[in-house]
């Protein structure tokens, strides 16, 4: 690609940014960002290898106690307590780390930003313009924890990084296939083409890549494959991929309905939220923080978000084995009915934190479904953890007509092979058609 640049000096409290003219056809490094709430996640991948150089995490945000830790491939962490109000200073303090792990800012190319919600007007990754940005801002009361950080983000990385082309890669791109009477609400119709109200559904780059890596480990094409691919972390989704792409997914028009998570509640009543606000003259904002951070795991323990924690006091407290057994019941309810939805399922996938990691959730949302096909083994389940160094792994009895899988998800480089791709003019919206490293 051929690319020519003017030389700009930013200066920062941390220290001296300097990009110059970026060669002809000279493109070193992709920066993949993931802009949280009060978070930003960053890597940096080698363009030509597609393998992460260094990575890191911004937490706490916006307080005074918020830190960077920037991790190594060979393990090893570094760390760097600072005060950063917002995600421009944030993301100032990213690329100073960047620097002292000797990554020359003029060598990076091109820069991936995940959007949470790009709703139905981006049904696949774009470069960034002033229109895209407009839409982004347009589509934040729909996702008020992460649009408004993800455009602060753009904005910055933009002035930081001129050079760089900016690409975004969004969420509920990969649903944008669903049929309308899977992501339609039974409401009045002017919800949907007035405020539109519907499904859009989230984690599409996760479900977008695990299932890649499914149709790979069945030995079949992508477009021949039936999946029920199932994020799990603190935030949870399922989806029913039919025939490689989304047909249902359990996320809705924000991140609160579907499975039981974190801080959120997933499926509930409607009219459990009119109630309660009426009973207790609940504000939206109040009853937004509510369903946000106060659900979930944490409504029901009192206590605890961490799955590790739910578990490690099941036997004694007995909300702990409430939380797990209504999610292990609210998961089964999901694959029963996408297998139903399917007809045929080739395989289940497990990725996320707790997907990847957590052997007995695992065990226990694959209980009592033998009569389905779906037959755990237990020793492979016990060996497949993503915290022990196995990326993916086939964890279903030999005889089991539907495939259970462990896969480590990557968004990341999903992020970093869309914006290759555009940046290089190979890329294809149509993601069975695209040529994704990791499907081959």
């Amino acid at each position: 690609m051929a690319v020519f640049f003017c030389t700009f000096t930013v200066e920062t409290r941390w220290g001296v940014c300097y990009a110059e003219p970026i060669e002809k056809g000279v493109i070193m490094y992709i920066l993949a960002l993931n802009c949280g709430s009060s978070s930003l996640k960053y890597q940096v991948f080698d363009a030509d290898t597609k393998r992460a150089v260094v990575g890191g995490n911004v937490e706490k945000i916006g307080l005074p106690d918020s830190f960077i830790t920037q991790k190594y491939p060979d393990g090893t962490k570094q760390r760097k307590d600072t005060e950063m109000k917002n995600h421009d200073e944030a993301l100032n303090v990213v690329l100073f780390m960047l620097r002292e792990a000797s990554i020359d800012m003029n060598e990076i190319g091109g820069v991936g930003h995940r959007v949470v919600m790009g709703g139905d007007k981006f049904a696949s990754s774009v470069e960034i313009t002033d229109e895209v940005m407009r839409t982004i801002d347009e589509l934040s009361p729909i996702a008020p924890l992460h649009n408004p950080s993800a455009l602060m983000g753009i904005v910055t990385a933009k002035q930081l990084l001129p050079n760089a082309k900016q690409v975004a890669v969004f969420d509920t791109a990969f649903h944008q296939t669903m049929p309308d009477y899977a992501y339609r609400y039974a409401v009045p119709g002017a919800w949907y083409t007035e405020l539109g109200v519907r499904r859009y559904g989230f984690h599409g780059t996760s479900h977008l890549y695990v299932s890649k890596r499914a149709a790979k480990l069945l030995g079949k094409p992508a477009d021949k494959c039936n999946l029920i691919t199932l994020h799990i972390g603190s935030g949870a989704s399922a989806t029913a991929i039919k025939n490689g792409v989304s047909v249902d997914t359990s996320l809705g028009m924000t991140p609160l309905a579907g499975l039981t998570m974190g801080t959120r509640p997933g499926d509930v009543d409607p009219g459990v939220i009119l109630y309660v606000m009426e009973r207790l003259n609940l504000t939206p904002a109040q009853m937004q923080k509510h369903l946000n951070k106060d659900s979930g795991l944490m409504g029901l323990t009192e206590c605890f978000v961490d799955r590790r924690d739910v578990e490690s006091n099941r036997d004694t407290n007995d909300k702990c084995r409430l939380a797990i057994d209504m999610e292990a019941h609210n998961v089964k309810k999901y694959i029963g009915a996408y297998m139903a939805e399917l007809g045929h399922t080739d395989a289940l996938v497990f990725t996320a934190g707790v997907g990847e990691n957590d052997d007995y959730l695992r065990e226990k949302f694959c209980d009592g479904l033998e009569e389905l096909g779906v037959k755990l083994d237990k020793e492979k389940n016990a060996a497949a953890l993503a915290r022990k160094g196995v990326d993916e792994m086939e964890i279903s009895t030999p005889d089991s007509r539907v495939k259970i899988f462990m896969i480590a998800t990557n968004e990341e480089l999903v992020i970093v092979e869309d914006t290759i791709a555009i940046m290089n003019g190979t890329y294809n919206p149509n993601h069975l058609k695209m040529d994704y490293s990791f499907a081959k």
